[in-house]
């Protein structure tokens, strides 16, 4: 498909907006969402910029209705949904598991967890009937592996990997395929509050094989392979992009 509709979640910032900037090079038309309606209509215009039919939608995907009214808008902009980047995320409290209470859970994983959740349940609800569709998850290397100091957050990862697999199996053989991208040390605003000091974040980047950190494009670049029809027969898998960390 040349002209493929695309729906970003998470889209302002990071990761998100340069997947978002990526598809819009391409020629895809793009609907980005997120919670904050001024920087969604800039880069919407940056976007018409680049020559992509685009449109913002302010979304909280913590929201059942929010997400659906998402999924509807688009549709009824563009008339299908081909392609959906679910990669609204927090990086939640960090802390020791005895800091942890209810509600530093679930303010994790309402956004980590739920989120993914709601948008593939609409998501689907539109890909299911167009017999076609691919969705990208994004969730962490830390989906992998356990890390001190961030339990909840390392634990929201885990579910978005278990969640991706269960829906990718759920779908085989519909033409829509689940994937999830593993993401590691990128340069980002979350990363940065993350780490929280510049010793914090050497410290992280000394243990990646590349030794660097990677940048928002490098990733999105995968997010967007994935997404496409070059994928076709990847479903129901978890792609880590990584600098070669889980290699040890």
């Amino acid at each position: 498909m040349s002209s493929p509709v695309v729906l970003i979640t998470g889209a302002l910032t990071g990761i998100g907006r340069a997947t978002a900037v990526i598809f819009a090079r391409e020629g895809a038309r793009v609907v980005v969402s997120g919670r904050r309606e001024q920087e969604g209509k800039k880069l919407e215009k940056e976007l018409r910029e680049l020559g992509a039919e685009v449109e913002f939608v302010k979304t909280d995907v913590r929201h059942d209705d929010d997400i659906r009214a998402l999924i509807d808008k688009t549709v009824a902009r563009f008339g299908r949904l081909d392609i959906a980047v679910n990669n609204a995320g927090t990086e939640g409290l960090r802390g020791l598991v005895t800091e942890q209470t209810a509600e530093s859970y679930a303010a994790t994983f309402d956004t980590n967890v739920l989120g993914v959740l709601l948008s593939m349940k609409h998501e689907l609800r539109v890909m299911l009937p167009q017999g076609s569709g691919s969705i990208v998850n994004i969730s962490s290397t830390y989906g992998s592996v356990g890390a001190a100091g961030a339990s909840v957050y390392v634990a929201s990862k885990h579910a978005v990997e278990g969640l991706t697999k269960s829906a990718a199996l759920e779908v085989a053989g519909t033409g829509v395929r689940v994937n999830v991208i593993a993401v590691g040390t990128t340069d980002t605003g979350m990363l940065t509050r993350f780490t929280n000091t510049n010793e914090n974040k050497a410290a992280l980047v000394s243990t990646v094989p590349l030794k660097r950190l990677a940048t928002p494009e490098e990733i999105a670049h995968v997010i967007a392979f994935v997404g496409s029809a070059n994928a076709s027969y990847m479903t129901g898998s978890s792609i880590p992009v990584d600098g070669g960390k889980l290699a040890h």
